[in-house]
């Protein structure tokens, strides 16, 4: 069996999440407006900071879900 690679990451998992949204946003930006890796790149770069956005939440000390997701809950109870 193969050894596992093991990096070890100079910088915070938010922090790497912030520079991929700037490098696919920066990339975008040298793209045709309305093309589809223009397109591609800012979805990327979205899901970049919508990851960051659900790693603070899975580290928050209340640790509550999303008000959107409470009231689906509540309205699936009625």
């Amino acid at each position: 069996m193969a050894a596992r690679r093991r990096i070890k990451h100079t910088a915070t998992f938010e922090e790497r999440l912030a520079e991929e949204a700037i490098r696919f946003k920066e990339a975008a930006e040298k793209q045709p407006i309305g093309s589809l890796a223009r397109e591609l790149l800012l979805r990327r770069a979205r899901q970049a900071e919508t990851a960051s956005h659900i790693n603070n939440w899975l580290r928050s000390p209340g640790l509550r879900p999303p008000e959107a997701l409470e009231n689906l809950v509540s309205d699936q109870k009625k």
